[in-house]
């Protein structure tokens, strides 16, 4: 019955009949379910509502009933030609052409975190003994890595290219195009299959920046789609794109998975996305300590689902690695025993070293994997003591954070091997996620609180004593306040004003004393 007959009812109702206060129980029951339509009403536009809050596929209604600016179409400038014929294999060393590669054995997994450790960190070792592979302690190396498997056969199957995926690819530059400087891809070997492009040139995880949005628009039937994607790419939906792409690290398979209706071509991905980069790791042994081998440590990096990508993911070589030799260090992981080989090319560092003299004292901070460096440096110096007995050292002091000191304290046995030796003077460690150990005592969370702690040793370290000090670790935050600790320092203990504190730090650095190597 409609609400309208209800109504009128209820007025012939109250004519006819004297004054009362009870309600018919029919009428009561009809009143009842009008009450239960607006109730049912006010949840389905509230569902709507809640569906329809701005994400990645929905804009807000301001930004949905705004004129849009847009970016200039980018000129597509690539001809794609994808054969019947098999593609070449191909050398991994062919995609860094300028640098020379190493084949070598991963001889050693150890992870350093116990299971109940918030984040994974492993140390690996490389057999570089039958190579010309050279380092030194503070020098770096970089790992050339591939796509995940997984991500690599979706995104050949959203272009509707998986049975294609083994046959060679010709790229040549599209006849009369107007884009200047227009070159193919030297990371893209000749002659290359379809998976190899995907699996080690292209990086697949970038960020599509708004030129390979725009381009995108192109290839988007649905009208709803390809006006959230003109949004996306447009300066009114700035915010938008920050907040929802990036800020998420969305990537091209996201979008495609996002927007179904999008299907680009294979030239447009091969055009907008960048090269897939070597990543660097810092060597964490000293071949004086460690003779024909190489360590180095890192963190299995993961990032956790967000509501446009349900599913977890781990960073593209740290989960590679993982597992890769899971065999290694996991016996439950039920994998073949193997030696499994990745391809390396050495980065040395021409400021990121041990003072030449070595009675020169030095301050090292390095929380987390940041500790890296500072174990070859401790490697290399106990064997020089050991070369040479009569050799005056400088103090050295190593600043220390992790979460947990029973589940994340890296190198602890190693650590306590340097303090015992003499090789380490001091030790300064800190637990950002433990109570303190005496109640209501506050102890520091982080390098920075115990470099304050130690202030007028670290003034004199750096300033009276000439001193050295070494940064690694994260740059957005710890570096950052590493620095803004060290500046009240030098403001406290010498007296001087903040901005002077600055300007010493600048000449600490322009003088080699004051030396980073940090990573975002």
């Amino acid at each position: 019955m409609h609400r309208t007959e209800n109504i009128d009812r209820m007025k012939n109702m109250t004519t006819e009949q004297p004054a009362t206060c009870e309600v018919p129980e029919k009428l009561d029951l009809q009143i009842q379910a009008i009450h239960l339509d607006n109730s049912l009403s006010e949840n389905t536009v509230s569902e709507s509502n809640r569906i329809n809050e701005p994400s990645l596929v929905h804009s807000s209604s301001l930004l949905s009933q705004s004129n849009l600016n847009v970016p200039v179409l980018p000129l597509p400038y690539l001809d794609v030609c994808v054969l019947e014929s098999e593609g070449q294999g191909t050398e991994l060393s062919m995609h860094y052409p300028e640098e020379k590669c190493f084949n070598v054995s991963i001889t050693q997994a150890k992870e350093l975190t116990s299971a109940d450790a918030v984040k994974t960190a492993l140390m690996l070792e490389l057999d570089i003994s039958n190579t010309s592979f050279q380092f030194q302690p503070g020098d770096s190396f970089s790992i050339i890595c591939p796509n995940p498997r997984r991500e690599v056969e979706k995104l050949l199957e959203k272009l509707n290219l998986s049975e294609k995926k083994c046959c060679q690819v010709l790229l040549g530059i599209k006849p009369g195009t107007k884009k200047k400087g227009a070159s193919v891809p030297g990371y893209i070997p000749e002659r290359c299959s379809l998976q190899v492009i995907f699996t080690w040139c292209l990086e697949i995880r970038a960020v599509p920046k708004k030129a390979m949005i725009r381009a995108l628009v192109e290839h988007t039937s649905d009208a709803t789609e390809k006006r959230r994607l003109q949004e996306l790419c447009s300066k009114q939906g700035s915010s938008d794109y920050n907040h929802f792409i990036r800020d998420n690290s969305i990537s091209i398979l996201d979008l495609l998975n996002a927007f179904p209706s999008c299907n680009p071509p294979l030239n447009l991905l091969i055009e907008h996305l960048p090269k897939l980069q070597a990543r660097p790791y810092s060597a964490a042994s000293s071949p004086l300590y460690h003779p024909g081998k190489v360590h180095f440590v890192f963190t299995v990096v993961e990032f956790p689902t967000c509501p446009d990508r349900p599913a977890p993911r781990k960073g593209v070589c740290t989960g590679w690695l993982a597992e890769l030799v899971s065999h290694m260090y996991d016996p439950t992981d039920g994998k073949k025993v193997f030696t499994p080989k990745i391809s390396i090319f050495a980065r040395p560092s021409t400021t990121f070293q041990l003072p030449r003299d070595p009675s020169v004292p030095i301050l090292m901070i390095g929380p987390g994997t940041g500790i890296a460096p500072f174990i070859g440096f401790l490697q290399h110096r106990e064997k020089l003591k050991q070369q040479n007995k009569e050799r005056i050292f400088g103090e050295t002091w190593l600043f220390f954070g992790c979460r947990s000191h029973e589940n994340e304290y890296l190198f602890r046995q190693e650590l306590r091997h340097f303090t015992e030796s003499g090789i380490l003077t001091y030790l300064k460690v800190c637990y950002s996620r433990d109570p303190p150990i005496n109640a209501g005592a506050v102890s520091p969370k982080y390098v920075q609180d115990f470099l304050k702690i130690c202030s007028s040793d670290v003034a004199r370290v750096l300033v009276k004593e000439n001193g050295s000090i070494y940064v690694c670790g994260d740059a957005k935050n710890m570096a950052k306040d590493v620095n803004d600790a060290l500046a009240d320092i030098l403001s406290m203990e010498l007296n001087m004003d903040k901005l002077e504190a600055m300007k010493t730090l600048a000449v600490l650095r322009d003088q080699k004393r004051y030396l980073q190597d940090v990573w975002s």
